[in-house]
């Protein structure tokens, strides 16, 4: 543990005095051979900016360690997802990162490729294996900071609409906030819990969401922990002609979200998120550390950051650059680093 926690506060102050990285003849096995590592990313949710923001940062990190990635993608199919991972062992590949999917279908799967020699970790997912680090985004606290933002401008006593699709591990430890400011906020009344995954999320959210607010008027706060969701409630709160009455409280971010919660009267009040770049390059780092044998720890946690939309506006932020150039915590994590290992440029 204290050899890691000097290797990390080394590498951080490495990057920090500008210092290069190793050449690749001085990083550890098999870095001194990257072109020989071949890793591969198995997808469950690839829709919206969110995903295709991580899989550019797990491409970047990758090509900055010069490993060969091959991606699959089962497009929310379980058991695809589950045979995805046994494809890449039989090519045989070094390593696999097993990007959201669902506990029960992917155990096994895991657990295959560990015995088959392979290095695993999982963003997303509790594969229930004490050998596979779990990168987070610390998704308690994206749900727990996005509700006291909604408690901050809503008072604690209020009707909420709640978007849920249980069984998938971010939004189960999202769910858990949620249950806990209920439960010490008992004037927030649950008037309606509903969600999808089918594609395309938004719309079928927003399918879901025109019923609720018919059903009940009387919601003035919808709290949405992802970010597909929180756009399919404001298409339906924006048809209704709500906008001025609801607000919208949401996890993650990306310039789309960041020009729907800038429109003028924009009922998506505030997110909380990481950079997902940046996750995926931290996916792909706490992989490089296990294949050179270093530990980046069970639980790899990319802290959260609160964006309010009049921190939007008052920053004149239109896209993730801009976010990033104003909001530096943004920008990058010192997460999963090690001296030897090259980053992406920025």
């Amino acid at each position: 543990m204290l050899r890691r926690h000097i290797l990390r506060l080394a590498g951080a102050a490495a990057l920090a005095l500008g210092a290069l990285p190793a050449p690749a003849q001085e990083r550890p096995a098999p870095f001194d051979r990257p072109d020989q590592v071949t890793i591969a990313l198995v997808r469950y949710l690839s829709t919206g900016d969110f995903f295709q923001a991580y899989l550019a940062g797990v491409e970047a990190q990758a090509a900055a360690l010069g490993v060969n990635l091959r991606v699959f993608d089962s497009r929310q199919d379980a058991a695809l997802q589950a045979d995805m991972v046994d494809q890449a062992i039989a090519l045989g590949v070094d390593g696999i990162i097993i990007q959201h999917g669902l506990t029960e279908s992917m155990r096994e799967a895991a657990r295959r490729a560990v015995e088959a020699g392979i290095k695993v970790v999982a963003f997303d997912v509790d594969v229930e294996h004490p050998a596979i680090p779990q990168i987070e985004q610390s998704d308690y606290l994206l749900g727990k900071l996005a509700l006291e933002q909604a408690i901050r401008d809503n008072g604690n006593s209020f009707v909420a609409g709640y978007v849920y699709v249980p069984g998938i591990a971010p939004l189960d430890r999202r769910h858990r906030a949620w249950e806990e400011v209920k439960a010490a906020n008992p004037g927030i009344r649950e008037a309606a819990v509903f969600g999808t995954l089918d594609n395309p999320i938004a719309n079928s959210i927003a399918n879901q969401a025109r019923a609720v607010l018919q059903a009940h008027p009387d919601i003035t706060v919808f709290f949405a922990p992802y970010d597909e969701f929180a756009k399919g409630v404001k298409i339906a709160v924006d048809e209704a002609g709500l906008s001025g009455d609801i607000r919208i409280y949401s996890a993650d971010i990306s310039t789309a979200d960041i020009a729907a919660m800038r429109e003028p009267g924009s009922p998506w009040a505030a997110t909380v998120a990481t950079n997902p770049a940046v996750v995926g390059e931290v996916s792909v780092r706490a992989l490089a550390l296990l294949l050179a044998g270093e530990d980046p720890g069970h639980n790899v946690i990319v802290p959260p950051t609160l964006i309010t939309q009049k921190f939007l506006n008052d920053n004149d932020i239109r896209n993730m650059e801009d976010l990033s150039a104003k909001m530096p915590q943004f920008a990058h994590a010192d997460v999963a680093m090690a001296p030897w290992m090259p980053l992406p440029p920025r």
